[in-house]
């Protein structure tokens, strides 16, 4: 969408743009976006940056998409948010959340699919970038939530490096899993983002030509067979690739992915329920019913499977980090399917999930459609610590499907 150009206006007409999308839990007023406007510096300044409300911030309510919290104000910004603010970003609003940042839907729509969930947790960052509301935008993953709505709502979407980002200052779910991810309208934009609030080099994007990659299509996955959707948007994929000069192999996931799959709710739940000790304590009457059952079910976990999961988990993060010989980067779908219809569910994060739990660097490059015509990204997943040639496939991916 195209903005008035004083920030007042602008500010004015993204609230008229967001009645009907609902994308934002809270914005700044005009006075504090125009003085704020008047004095920002830095690689980010004039950048209009969302922030998902699990994240503190002093000057805006964090509700954590709980009515347990509404009204809520902080004292302190999170981390990242702090790192934006002196990047020179102008945080314009905090981006409605799922509860908590788990299942139970957010009130945001899908400017990509009318009528089809946008996503969760990051509903509101995904719909916000995708809608022109703002070019960038802070989310989270804890299993799929960067990742699957930036797949919904057909724009890109990168979980990094896990701890490459601070989670200081952003309500807890799951310390084990929980990652600061982010969303904008291009691998570029979000590459340059990254640079900025890492203080890494990762957007520095390696130069190499297309022939001289090598990028692995797993021919199976442990949890799952594909979607006609998911077989149609990875196809797309791999034949702009070819065209592009890259050399596309299949290849075998092995057995430390499936551990990684496989174990990922323990860990979560575990963790969850720690997490949420007060409010289940105190106000477990104010939980959606989904949260309340899940966490119930959550409960029956015993340190002993805890431990055991997180042994398991160290092994496969391991040998994550020795990766695959003679593949820079495995290519999946994002999601399993289109966005579903309706807004009773977010969708399942299957396709995130164990690389959530491994720790390696995603980004989401949208482009392909499913069966339907509605938005499938493709995912681009590399060994940790290699953020910056996942951010370099994801740029040649993103130029191959445009194509």
């Amino acid at each position: 969408m195209t903005m008035p150009s004083s920030p007042a206006a602008r500010l004015a007409g993204l609230r008229a743009a967001d009645a009907g999308l609902h994308a934002f839990s809270a914005l700044l007023d005009e006075g504090a976006a125009e003085q704020q406007a008047g004095v920002l510096q830095g690689p980010l300044a004039g950048q209009w940056i969302a922030v998902k409300d699990i994240f503190d911030t002093a000057d805006l309510p964090t509700g954590y998409g709980s009515p347990i919290y509404a009204g809520h104000q902080p004292a302190s910004d999170a981390a990242i948010v702090g790192i934006v603010r002196r990047a020179g970003g102008l945080v314009i609003g905090k981006s409605e959340t799922t509860e908590f940042a788990f299942l139970e839907p957010a009130p945001t729509r899908n400017p990509a699919a009318p009528g089809c969930t946008p996503g969760g947790s990051s509903a509101g960052s995904a719909a916000a970038v995708a809608a022109g509301l703002v070019p960038l935008a802070i989310g989270s993953q804890t299993g799929g939530s960067t990742i699957r709505p930036a797949s919904y709502c057909g724009t890109v979407g990168f979980k990094p490096t896990f701890a490459l980002l601070p989670t200081a200052g952003m309500k807890c779910f799951s310390w084990s899993l929980d990652t600061v991810g982010l969303f904008a309208r291009s691998v570029g934009e979000v590459a340059a983002f990254a640079q900025v609030v890492s203080g890494t080099r990762i957007g520095e994007l390696p130069a190499r030509q297309p022939d001289r990659w090598v990028v692995g299509v797993p021919d199976a996955y442990p949890w799952g067979e594909r979607s006609p959707s998911a077989r149609q948007a990875l196809d797309r994929g791999i034949a702009a690739l070819r065209r592009a000069g890259v050399r596309v192999v299949p290849c075998q996931l092995p057995s430390w992915v499936s551990d990684a799959f496989a174990i990922h709710d323990t860990v979560q739940g575990w963790e969850a329920v720690r997490s949420l000790a007060h409010e289940i304590d105190t106000a477990s009457d104010r939980f959606s019913a989904l949260l309340r059952d899940t966490l119930a079910g959550y409960l029956k976990i015993t340190d002993a499977e805890y431990a055991v999961a997180q042994g398991k988990a160290a092994l496969a993060q391991a040998a994550a980090r020795g990766w695959f010989d003679g593949i820079d980067v495995l290519l999946t779908p994002s999601a399993p399917d289109e966005p579903p219809q309706g807004y009773a569910s977010t969708g399942v994060s299957t396709f995130n999930r164990a690389w959530t739990l491994l720790g390696t660097p995603c980004i989401g490059v949208p482009g392909a459609v499913g069966v339907n015509g509605r938005p499938m990204g493709l995912q681009l997943i590399a060994r940790p610590g290699d953020d910056a040639p996942c951010l370099a496939a994801g740029l040649l991916l993103e130029g191959a499907l445009r194509d």
